[in-house]
């Protein structure tokens, strides 16, 4: 099948030295771009990250520091490879989540602005999730292991969510949960307040430091200011935005945080 195309597409995928957008650096990458005339060209390079591989994360996708250590680095590899992404639309499995916020990070990090927002972005993994239902009759069967008779009826579903719930609870009790980035969320704890925090995040950034509240306010989602507005603490704690911008946060995060910044005190 060929696709329908107006701009080419490229399908890529990142192995890297960790899961952590800030710290962590690409160490191979695979692209496959197909022009709308169908014809494709590959690319896969190692890259030398500049900093150690962790023998955990080498034991997962099999690239040592030795196997890197005469690759280019991305600074000396990052404007040939924008030049070559130009125009692109970028597609991959789990990209919203870790490849594109890892590749963004990469070049802004050798002052490259890569945009992302004018790029079609599909996720293959979105696709699957969406197709693949997770819906009530599924998890039902899933979960309590029986078929969900009358569905779509008020009372059959509501006496269904419970029982899911119920044995969701049951089922993951004390387990940690990790977001797709591999970062600890929280756990499975038998208490409202706590799945309300697990299941009510909406993310602003890519790394989820500042997500929307549920009356849609930017709030910040870590530390001693957890949950309070963010322009509130840029007015009556204007250092803590310059303690952000000199920490340890993806450079995602910090664009964000100035775009609210720069938003509340022109716009």
């Amino acid at each position: 099948m060929k696709l329908h195309l107006k701009n080419p597409l490229v399908v890529f995928d990142l192995e890297t030295t960790g899961t952590n957008i800030s710290r962590d650096r690409i160490v191979e990458m695979a692209l496959i771009k197909v022009m709308p005339d169908g014809t494709v060209e590959e690319k896969c390079r190692k890259i030398n990250p500049t900093i150690p591989i962790p023998l955990e994360t080498s034991l997962i996708h099999g690239i040592y520091d030795e196997d890197v250590k005469d690759e280019p680095t991305f600074k000396q590899v990052g404007k040939s490879l924008a030049t070559w992404l130009e125009g692109c639309d970028l597609a991959g499995f789990n990209i919203l989540k870790f490849d594109v916020p890892m590749l963004v990070e990469e070049f802004l990090r050798v002052n490259i602005d890569f945009d992302v927002d004018h790029r079609k972005l599909v996720d293959a993994q979105k696709i699957f999730h969406l197709m693949e239902k997770r819906n009530l009759s599924a998890a039902y069967k899933f979960y309590c292991g029986k078929t969900l008779e009358n569905a779509h009826s008020a009372l059959a579903d509501t006496q269904a969510t419970y029982e899911v719930l119920m044995s969701q609870i049951e089922k993951y009790d004390g387990e940690k949960v990790q977001n797709l980035l591999g970062e600890e969320i929280g756990i499975i704890e038998n208490d409202m307040g706590t799945l309300h925090e697990l299941t009510n995040q909406k993310m602003v950034d890519l790394a989820g430091r500042i997500v929307f509240n549920n009356d849609g306010v930017e709030v910040f989602n870590f530390g001693k200011h957890r949950g309070k507005p963010v322009n509130d603490i840029l007015q009556k704690e204007p250092s803590f935005y310059d303690w952000m911008m000199k920490g340890d946060f993806p450079l995602d995060t910090k664009r964000k945080l100035t775009q609210i910044r720069l938003r509340n005190t022109f716009g």
